[in-house]
């Protein structure tokens, strides 16, 4: 079982908290949506939660099967999508996937030829990403996250330059593929997290002071 755990978080940039006093837990099968206006801090949020980002105070922990994770280990559990996360464009798509999965296993019973049928990539396998439209760039990084065995998924903006098929692509492959993983997701746009059981709104948790 695995557990993430945010205690009086909070992150400021010079004079400026982003967000303050923040607390979440959130266990297997549970989706919270992060939402707020844009420039609310959704996505210093999601980073401060992947470990890329550190907090200001407060504190955040994972815990699996009742253990601790070391944060130098908190990659192994994570899996990420977001607009601000480039793609190596200089490999193929064969080549990325084989360079992905070393380092996080494909989920049981899932072949990489399954993987690009399910991403709809299955004519792309050779061919550098660079050459990707947008959208097929999109729901790589999304494949990735719902493919990979890991714990925590997070998504920012997980629909951004998807059309309606791929939107629904999108609901689909969350109804299929994250039943028993804790997923976040910040958005502003209710398509891509209106089946979402808990929320917050980050303007109530932001604060600015002088010091």
């Amino acid at each position: 079982m695995f557990l993430l755990n945010l205690k009086g978080a909070g992150k400021r940039f010079q004079h400026e908290w982003i967000f303050r006093c923040l607390d979440l837990e959130l266990g297997p099968g549970q989706q919270l949506a992060i939402t707020g206006s844009n420039g609310s801090g959704k996505s210093t949020l999601i980073k401060c939660i992947a470990g890329q980002m550190p907090l200001t105070e407060g504190g955040l922990a994972y815990f699996k099967s009742g253990n601790e994770v070391p944060a130098a280990e908190f990659y192994r559990h994570i899996v990420i999508s977001a607009p601000y996360l480039e793609l190596p464009e200089e490999f193929t798509l064969k080549e990325f996937l084989n360079f992905h999965f070393k380092f996080k296993k494909i989920r049981e019973n899932t072949s990489l030829r399954e993987f690009v049928d399910m991403v709809y990539l299955e004519q792309a396998l050779n061919k550098p990403i660079s050459y990707f439209s947008s959208g097929m760039k999109q729901r790589l990084k999304l494949g990735i996250c719902f493919f990979s065995e890991a714990s925590l998924v997070l998504l920012d903006e997980p629909t951004s330059n998807l059309d309606e098929r791929g939107i629904s692509w999108y609901l689909e492959m969350i109804r299929e593929h994250t039943k028993h993983k804790c997923v976040l997701i910040a958005s502003n746009d209710s398509r891509e997290y209106g089946f979402c059981q808990n929320r917050i709104r980050m303007e109530d948790y932001k604060k600015k002071i002088s010091l």
